[in-house]
């Protein structure tokens, strides 16, 4: 019997094939990648370590910007309102998409053109969601203000935007309107993606369909799992154009999250040089908190 051949073939292609190929397939992307993000950001470090104030570029300032924004009761202020948000909105997004995958993977009439309908909300652009929402939610004349907010007592005939207390959830309500529906059909696709053989074998062992979604569902959903929910909590940390639309970081301050306060620093203080600082210190806490999610996620979760 011929003697069997354990070398990997190598195929023409690939022996003709320059070394430099595979770096010009990755060269458009990782260009614009350095020009659009990595360029700007740098800029934006060295800006931090300056004086700049109405576009015109100081002194050097050391870590003068990175005191005085760590100093600023605003700014932390503004911490404490987008971990609310995100401990809110993330944790309902994320049950309420899981809870709809598991609904659509049942044989339900119509479903195929349901599907294509939970786009929509996600799909809209931020400043139609701002308006639609602003006018459904108006003081004294809005649909939902005068049929559900009024006749419970929670605001009177002012928009719930305008509530120091209450503006905030609704922002929180009107993410989880536009964002649980990517959830769901992301969750649902990997529920489509899952083998069906264990399942089969549980079945054949007695496990009841709770056992299987704790035993089986969620181990072999926990890469997509832990990926959504990371991309979604920092997008929600750093939403800006419902907040801006509805509320401009109002009233007072009860809205302002740190993109709105970032915005205002350089479009209406012109304080450039101290909302570099404040860009710096939250990509360096998303930096330092996306290490330690993903070394958890890999030990605990074995999602990577």
């Amino acid at each position: 019997m011929a003697a069997i051949d354990t070398d990997l073939a190598v195929s023409p292609a690939s022996a003709t094939e320059p070394r430099w190929y595979p770096y010009a397939l990755i060269a458009p992307a990782m260009i614009t990648f350095v020009l659009v993000a990595l360029v700007p950001f740098l800029f934006a470090v060295f800006i931090s370590f300056h004086q700049m104030k109405y576009g015109r570029l100081g002194d050097f300032a050391g870590f003068e910007n990175y005191g005085a924004l760590l100093s600023d009761s605003r700014f932390w202020n503004s911490m404490a309102i987008a971990a609310l948000f995100v401990a809110i909105a993330v944790p309902l997004e994320f049950m309420l998409g899981l809870a709809g995958a598991l609904m659509l993977c049942r044989p339900i009439w119509g479903r195929s053109a349901l599907v294509p309908l939970l786009f929509i909300p996600t799909t809209m652009a931020p400043i139609v969601v701002g308006l639609l929402w602003k006018i459904m939610l108006a003081g004294s004349w809005g649909l939902l203000s005068t049929n559900v907010i009024e006749p419970l007592g929670l605001v009177g005939e002012i928009s719930i935007f305008a509530s120091p207390d209450l503006a905030l959830y609704a922002l929180i309500f009107v993410d989880v309107w536009q964002w649980t529906p990517f959830m769901m059909l992301a969750f649902f696709a990997g529920l489509q993606a899952l083998p069906v053989n264990p399942y089969r074998a549980a079945a054949v062992d007695g496990a009841t369909p709770v056992q299987a979604f704790f035993r089986l569902t969620l181990p072999m959903m926990a890469p997509l799992l832990v990926v959504i929910g990371l991309l979604r909590l920092i997008d929600a940390f750093k939403v800006f154009d419902s907040i801006f639309i509805l509320t401009g970081g109002g009233p007072g301050t009860s809205t302002e999250m740190p993109s709105v306060l970032a915005y205002k620093m350089t479009f209406e203080f012109w304080n450039i040089g101290e909302a570099s600082a404040l860009a710096v210190v939250v990509w360096l806490l998303f930096f330092a908190f996306c290490n330690v999610f993903y070394q958890l996620a890999k030990k605990k979760l074995n999602a990577f």
